[in-house]
């Protein structure tokens, strides 16, 4: 027996599964996959630590003419494991990487339309309601609506026109897959080199997060005029549609290398994890929709119910982790 038909064989004696042993010896599902189809070989330390793992020695394991030790029946593991996964060839991951470089930052427009929907009618509010001779209550509202819905209209359409391209490598952020020669060591490079813009990115996007508050706070404390608070209001919205922006238009670009090393929040564990939140994802925001224009329409109050959206995205957070807390792999 060669070295990979061994560490199948004391992988499933012992009943685990890829995904198991990976995270036993610390590495990824993919490195104990390529091994037992010996496409690469495990270093030294890894096969010190399979052999204190399996109960075997060293020579067993590195010796081909060496047999098992014991005749311990098979226990195979019921999960995908062991089935073929789906190879994702260089060129494959090239075309993702530059589709999704092309496409996240105009979904990161979407985004940002979509949050601030509201500031046109917010601020005409906020004139009509300072300066009724300039501009009536009723036109503030007909104008702001309609710049309202036709950033709604110009956002849904941007998502679902670039999310249907993305349709293509879906299976890449919800399944497990094995990589073609060349696709890890892209990968890798380039997070590397993406690193430094990620780090500023992130780090502009959460002190905007942070900080976008504190001028409506002041004028508040300050007790300066309603339309200098609303002014604030808008200003607030604004600073959360560009941080959202970066984070989807960079930090998500950034994302797109470890999902194809199945890192982080893209190991196999994670992404069936995810596949169970998508319908509460997808139930609580059509949920939030039907509660922000029901509330709307029946008081009429368009200038202060978008603060629905904010608390909903905190509440977001705050559920999607309690969830994911319940759902077991």
């Amino acid at each position: 027996m060669i070295l990979a038909d061994k560490i199948i064989n004391e992988r499933k004696k012992n009943g685990w599964s890829q995904e198991e042993l990976a995270d036993m010896l610390n590495v990824s599902r993919q490195s104990v996959s390529k091994w037992e189809g010996a496409q690469s070989v495990p270093d030294l330390q890894k096969i010190l630590k399979m052999a204190e793992i399996f109960g075997v020695s060293t020579d067993y394991l590195l010796k081909d003419e060496m047999e098992p030790e014991g005749s311990t029946e098979l226990k195979y593991v019921d999960d995908d494991s062991d089935t073929p996964l789906r190879k994702v060839t260089l060129e494959e991951a090239s075309e993702f990487i530059s589709l999704r470089k092309k496409v996240l930052p105009k979904i990161g427009i979407g985004v940002f339309l979509m949050i601030t929907c509201p500031v046109i009618l917010v601020l005409l509010a906020g004139i009509s309601s300072s300066y009724p001779d300039i501009l009536t209550e009723k036109a503030a509202t007909v104008i702001g609506l309609l710049f309202m819905f036709i950033q709604i209209g110009v956002a849904i359409y941007t998502f679902v026109i670039n999310s249907e391209k993305l349709m293509k490598y879906k299976f890449l952020e919800e399944e497990a897959f094995e990589t073609a020669y060349g696709v890890d060591g892209m990968a890798k490079d380039r997070l590397a080199e993406y690193e430094a813009s990620n780090t500023k990115a992130l780090t502009l996007g959460v002190l905007l997060c942070v900080l976008c508050a504190v001028p409506l706070v002041i004028t508040a404390v300050m007790e300066a005029p309603n339309i200098v608070i609303i002014c604030m209001v808008c200003l607030t919205l604004i600073l959360v549609g560009i941080a959202v922006y970066l984070f989807i238009s960079v930090c998500a670009v950034y994302s797109s290398y470890k999902i194809l090393l199945q890192t982080d929040d893209y190991t196999p564990r994670k992404k069936r994890k995810n596949k169970k939140l998508d319908t509460l994802t997808s139930s609580y925001w059509i949920l939030i929709v039907i509660i922000y224009l029901v509330t709307s329409f029946m008081t009429n109050g368009w200038h202060f119910t978008w603060v629905i959206w904010a608390v909903a995205g905190l509440l977001f957070a705050l559920v999607r982790n309690i969830a994911e807390a319940m759902i077991k792999d």
